[in-house]
């Protein structure tokens, strides 16, 4: 397994010259968090308690994703990086609460790194993966399940059109489903993010991921 780095449309590249995207595919399939996983979880959680969660926007990987939201026009305060949502989600629930091995791995990477990681189904998307901006007509993904999609709007996109808004979902044409035998994970840098980061936030996940 190796990681590439994708293409970024060329205004965009201009305006954020760090921002990026790099992914992996890796042989995995969806199902039930194995017991050391949970454990894993278990171990996070303890270590991530409130002081931890508060300080943790100060540091230089949260940080700069947080400066980024702000660059496009988002509140980080309102729409959460995904590590901060990571935070308030143990916060609330008490712990990391174990879903499934695939989102339990994302979970991981993200608060172990800071770098949020998303996973789609390799057979349904084609190589390479890029940053641009949506264009009028557009949807979000392929099939019956695509949905109309606001032109402007900054997206991970393939050849063939847009397979998630950035920092959102993957579209439900894209995502790992229970079927999956191939899963491409990507992450996004920003100015700020140093590339070790990406790259461990993707190999972190491929291992929890590779955990039976």
């Amino acid at each position: 397994m190796s990681t590439s780095e994708g293409w970024v449309a060329t205004e965009l590249a201009e305006e954020f010259p760090r921002l990026g995207v790099v992914w992996m595919t890796v042989e995995a399939r969806p199902g039930k968090t194995p017991p050391g996983v949970r454990q894993r979880l278990r171990d996070l959680s303890s270590r991530f308690r409130g002081g931890t969660a508060v300080a943790m926007r100060q540091d230089p990987v949260p940080w700069a994703y947080r400066v980024f939201f702000r660059h496009i026009g988002l509140d980080p305060d309102v729409n959460r990086t995904p590590v901060e949502q990571a935070a308030v989600d143990r916060l609330i629930a008490g712990e990391f609460r174990s879903r499934n091995l695939v989102d339990d791995a994302l979970t991981i990477a993200v608060v172990e790194t800071g770098v949020p990681v998303w996973a789609l189904d390799a057979d349904t998307i084609e190589e390479p993966l890029g940053i641009r901006t949506t264009v009028a007509g557009e949807r979000l993904g392929r099939g019956v399940e695509a949905t109309p999609v606001a032109s402007g709007r900054l997206a991970v996109a393939d050849p063939a059109g847009p397979l998630a808004l950035l920092f959102d979902e993957v579209a439900d044409a894209h995502g790992v489903r229970s079927e999956t035998t191939r899963m491409t994970l990507f992450a996004v840098r920003v100015s700020g993010v140093p590339s070790i980061h990406v790259e461990e936030a993707l190999w972190t996940c491929a291992s929890v991921l590779a955990a039976r």
